[in-house]
């Protein structure tokens, strides 16, 4: 918009941006012609490069949210020792490059001004501070209840499911407890936010104030999170000689198809997204449904540092369109375009598991990528018959040979190898 054209310019012209975007902080850059988009009234068109996959918040792993708000503490505490700051303090500013956090709003830097309050101090503790302490104070995933509201968790919200005795440290006490409070004066007092608007909060305060807030979030430990399947890299079914030769079948797909992007569907600990790196993938996001398994990924990326990016999703139930009109975030279907997928010991949690017909399941496997590697556990592999055990058994048609049927109606089947009595892998190129 032409008011933040001044904010901009201050910006370019004392090199903080380009300073950042060198710096991999800031997505890249370049100024273009107004007559790219001629009918738009704007004082600057910028033109950057293609975020390979467009995250946000509630796909976040624990790890994950904790890696993006320190990143944005340390981005705005730079951006303060150079006499600028931050508008806002969304969370969805912050994409990932693996898991190397970087800002993508430009327009969010503005020259500070002195002794101005901080602005998103309540929305930096909504989407990055509360899901935090929702997951490290109450052991509890804040994915589903970040995605019901995307401003995130309100601290009157948090404040009211907190235990007294969570209560009475320093950091819930004043972001939380206080700023609660706050806003419950400020709704029953119209003057409320007008007077917070005219309190002056000097520089070091301000500075103080992320730096503190930056310590106690370093210091939010991983919760435990102890599932079924969390271990299931160190318990699963194969053998070292079956691990290879699913390793094997995974980098024969990947070294024959060179996928700018994969998707590693129930990406686990992440063991086949670094076989299909190493394979000539160029980058791969995961996805799990189980938050240990996530943190085992991240942890592996980030020490790695692969080009491996693990998202948290529900395939039964991914993140809808939502905001303003349906258009401000997209759904996970709208974004969800590979080159090539990997889906290993996933398809059963889903036909069985969720009681998703197979063929549906198969429809929105292929779907996601015109070639790729799925795993077929037959009904007798023992997490097949762990599945069921929970339940009956009215599962007729899943079977080997009627997935085989589904699969080669949808795609050709470039091949296929039993990697165990009970699983087959299928290689696939969709029509």
């Amino acid at each position: 918009m032409p008011s933040a054209a001044p904010a901009f310019e201050k910006a370019e012209s004392e090199g903080i941006l380009r300073r950042l975007s060198d710096a991999g902080k800031l997505v890249d850059y370049s100024a273009v012609s107004n007559d790219v988009l001629p009918d738009v009234a704007a004082a600057h068109i910028l033109e950057h490069p293609r975020v390979p996959f467009v995250s946000y918040p509630y796909e976040w792993s624990f790890s994950l949210h904790k890696a993006a708000a320190l990143f944005h503490l340390d981005f705005h505490l730079d951006l303060l020792e150079a006499g600028f700051t931050l508008s806002d303090a969304t969370a969805y500013n912050v994409q990932f490059d693996g898991t190397r956090p970087f800002f993508i709003d430009h327009l969010s830097i503005r020259p500070y001004q002195d002794g101005e309050i901080w602005a998103g101090h309540r929305q930096f503790c909504m989407q990055f501070l509360n899901p935090l302490l929702m997951w490290s104070a109450l052991e509890t995933q804040p994915n589903h209840w970040f995605r019901g509201n995307l401003e995130g968790i309100a601290p009157e919200d948090l404040s009211r499911l907190l235990p007294m005795r969570k209560k009475l440290g320093w950091t819930v006490m004043t972001h939380v407890v206080a700023q609660a409070a706050m806003q419950n004066r400020s709704v029953k007092a119209a003057q409320g936010s007008a007077k917070y608007r005219q309190t002056r909060l000097p520089l070091h305060a301000m500075k103080g104030m992320l730096d503190g807030l930056r310590r106690a979030i370093a210091g939010l430990n991983v919760p435990s999170h102890a599932t079924v399947w969390g271990d299931y890299a160190g318990r699963n079914s194969y053998q070292s000689e079956e691990a290879r030769a699913k390793a094997a079948f995974v980098a024969e797909m990947t070294s024959a198809s060179k996928p700018d992007l994969l998707f590693d569907i129930g990406c686990n600990s992440g063991d086949y997204s670094k076989v299909a790196l190493e394979s000539g993938a160029g980058r791969v996001v995961g996805f799990d449904f189980d938050h240990a398994a996530l943190e085992l990924a991240y942890d592996r990326a980030r020490q790695e540092e692969l080009a491996f990016l693990p998202l948290w999703l529900d395939a039964a139930n991914p993140s809808p369109a939502q905001g303003w009109g349906q258009a401000e975030r997209k759904g996970f279907g709208e974004r969800a375009s590979a080159d090539a997928l990997v889906a290993l010991a996933f398809i059963h949690h889903i036909a069985i598991g969720r009681n998703v017909p197979l063929d549906m399941a198969t429809d929105w496997l292929t779907a996601l990528a015109p070639t790729g590697v799925i795993e077929f556990p037959h009904k007798s592999d023992p997490m097949v018959q762990t599945l069921l055990s929970q339940r009956d058994d009215i599962f007729p048609v899943y079977d080997n040979a009627h997935f085989a049927s589904l699969l080669s109606q949808r795609a050709r089947i470039v091949k296929q190898v039993e990697v165990l009595p009970t699983r087959t892998l299928y290689w696939y190129e969709r029509h």
